[in-house]
């Protein structure tokens, strides 16, 4: 949005782009620090500070502030806005206990997919993955297949910015590389990805569409590579991946 239209509410953005400046690699800063990650002055950095710890969203001690659990009342009131995650919960659940891997549920939000929902079998990857867990889409089965998903213009749009770094051994090169990948995913409606994320993990994803036939989702299930290869991640688990996007679908068109 354009920030000299009449409906931006600038207070509102600093105070969102402070929230979002913390994280897995900054889960605590100081004044300085948090100006500098938001490209805010110290004063006006000092004053959304000031507001956020007032609301309980940020807890301060000494010269060194942090999030604050109410924070995710911020992403519980999404996901309470939406059916998805309620709906594709006992399908994972039942997927999961089938194949004795790993599902999620996840969205795409700009260049990064958000999960929203997860059943966890074992832990296969380095980074714990929770609910609000986010990853570049690039590097992930469920990201191709949200990406493949998009309108022609919105998918160039978003290769034109990228530029992948090396998050696994397997990790796309290039936007070009990525996009052969995703007409492939695009023609054959599922994607697999391996150890582009990190070393060892394999996943393969299926997209979940609206009654529109527009891709609003991806469910995937996600192995070790040194148990599961990709033939048997293609000929055993994806007819069941593709049963269960499908009873999801069903489930949100009912709904």
């Amino acid at each position: 949005m354009d920030p000299e239209s009449s409906g931006y509410v600038q207070s509102l953005a600093r105070g969102l782009s402070v929230i979002t400046a913390f994280g897995a690699e900054h889960p605590e800063m100081t004044l300085a620090e948090v100006a500098r990650a938001t490209g805010l002055s110290r004063a006006a950095a000092r004053r959304v500070l000031h507001t956020l710890v007032q609301l309980g969203y940020v807890s301060t001690e000494g010269k060194t502030f942090a999030l604050t659990p109410r924070v995710l009342e911020l992403g519980f009131s999404y996901l309470s806005s939406i059916e998805l995650p309620e709906l594709a919960q006992p399908h994972l659940e039942r997927l999961a206990a089938q194949v004795h891997e790993s599902a999620s549920v996840s969205v795409l939000d700009g260049d990064e997919i958000v999960y929203v929902a997860r059943v966890p079998t074992s832990r296969i990857m380095t980074v714990a993955i929770s609910i609000g867990t986010r990853f570049p889409a690039y590097a992930t089965s469920m990201g191709h297949v949200l990406l493949a998903g998009l309108t022609a213009p919105e998918r160039e749009d978003y290769l034109r910015r990228l530029h992948p770094e090396p998050l696994g051994p397997g990790t796309v090169a290039s936007a070009g590389e990525l996009r052969a990948e995703l007409d492939t995913v695009a023609g054959q409606g599922w994607a697999i990805v391996d150890q582009e994320l990190e070393a060892g993990l394999r996943s393969i994803a299926a997209p979940i569409r609206d009654r529109e036939g527009r891709t609003v989702a991806a469910v995937n299930i996600s192995t070790h590579a040194s148990r599961v290869t990709k033939e048997h991640l293609r000929r055993e688990l994806l007819p069941r991946l593709l049963e269960t996007a499908r009873a999801i679908e069903a489930d949100l068109r009912h709904h």
